[in-house]
């Protein structure tokens, strides 16, 4: 899958090195190459749903942060219609309404009504990570900044009792947000798939049971 050639290259910087010698390691890489998914991260949202059962063939999804697709095309496989959302373009997938955009903005936000055509979505996926500088405060409060971002998206979209996944940094959501979060799903769990590298801090919020406050 790898030239290792590359890896003697001396102009390469060695964080790009320990990212390719990686990949070659990591058996994800490879099935996912041999499944024709684009991306590992597609075992993740299996695992996810062996679990939670969040995807089902009468659902729609809405997948945020979708690029490059891997998400977006387990969740087209198992579902009704998916609408996929990123600032970077995205290769077309059966079953998948793509829009390149921030998910926050108005022009995006206008799509995705349209493509739901007056009704809502049973599930709101978000693998999205915000830029994180190794200062664990400073990416704290970004990651928190970005769920409570999509959480209020969620608000506006998502059916009763449909259900939310987010990434999160290891050691959970915060107190405070977490508290909110309990006031519109009747379930929140903690979830590190296997999948996800033993060395990475990201674990997911799967929030179920959506219920509007009135």
């Amino acid at each position: 899958m790898f030239d290792k050639t590359f890896i003697k290259n001396k102009k390469m910087k060695e964080s790009s090195k320990r990212w390719l010698i990686r990949q070659m390691k990591d058996p994800y890489v490879a099935l996912a190459k041999k499944n024709g998914y684009r991306s590992r991260a597609a075992f993740k949202l299996l695992e996810i749903n062996d679990k939670f059962k969040i995807l089902e063939k009468n659902r729609i999804v809405i997948d945020l942060g979708s690029t490059p697709g891997g998400w977006s095309q387990i969740a087209s496989s198992k579902c009704k219609k998916v609408i996929a959302v990123d600032l970077l373009p995205m290769d077309m997938i059966s079953n998948v309404d793509f829009i390149m955009g921030n998910f926050l903005d108005e022009s995006t936000i206008e799509y995705i009504k349209h493509q739901l055509n007056a009704t809502k979505s049973n599930v709101i996926l978000s693998d999205m990570a915000p830029s994180t500088c190794g200062i664990k405060s400073v990416d704290h409060v970004r990651i928190m900044t970005l769920i409570e971002e999509v959480f209020e998206f969620s608000k506006d979209f998502l059916e009763e009792g449909g259900d939310m996944v987010v990434k999160v940094f290891q050691g959970g959501t915060e107190n405070s947000l977490l508290n909110e979060l309990k006031k519109y799903f009747k379930k929140i769990n903690h979830f590190k798939p296997k999948s996800s590298r033993k060395e990475s801090v990201e674990m997911y919020l799967v929030a179920r049971g959506f219920t509007p406050q009135t």
